[in-house]
């Protein structure tokens, strides 16, 4: 299990710390095909292709909500993974593949757990409306819940 890169400059601080650098397996007569490098840092996604001309594309890790990976069989026979990235608002689409890179189970949970930290430090939520009540007393059935964040269920504070 190889060690994440951790680089540290202060042109990356938006970004925060290089933590992985990854590159697409597939190769064509020893040359990378289609030149796609992925960065991953401590707060940003960067996916970069083209050989001559560069396309750099950046998405924020607060703005991943779900990460998914898969491993076809002659991914597996080489240690591969394809992971995809589910996005809410961005300009890239609604999905960011990472194909064809090793380590995909670790950057998996990485991108997993560092896009919920992410969201935290951001205090930036996503709402999903998950039981709608409709009526003038909808919030009775929220027992336990804690909307100041201060550890004391409202139900108990006056």
């Amino acid at each position: 299990m190889p060690e994440p890169i951790i680089e540290s400059s202060s042109s990356l601080t938006s970004k925060g710390n290089l933590v992985f650098k990854e590159t697409t397996r597939l190769r064509f007569f020893g040359i990378p095909w289609p030149f796609t490098h992925y960065q991953i840092y401590e707060n940003d996604l960067v996916v970069i292709k083209g050989l001559l001309n560069l396309n750099e594309d950046d998405c924020y890790l607060y703005k991943i909500a779900d990460v998914s990976i898969k491993r076809t069989l002659l991914q597996r026979i080489f240690g591969l993974s394809t992971i995809t990235c589910f996005v809410a608002s961005d300009a890239s689409g609604d999905q960011i593949v990472l194909k064809n890179i090793k380590h995909g189970s670790q950057i998996k949970d990485f991108l997993l757990s560092q896009s919920e930290a992410c969201r935290l430090r951001r205090r930036t939520v996503t709402t999903q409306n998950l039981s709608y009540h409709d009526g003038p007393h909808h919030f009775d059935d929220m027992h336990g819940v804690d909307l100041n964040h201060d550890g004391i269920p409202d139900e108990f504070q006056h």
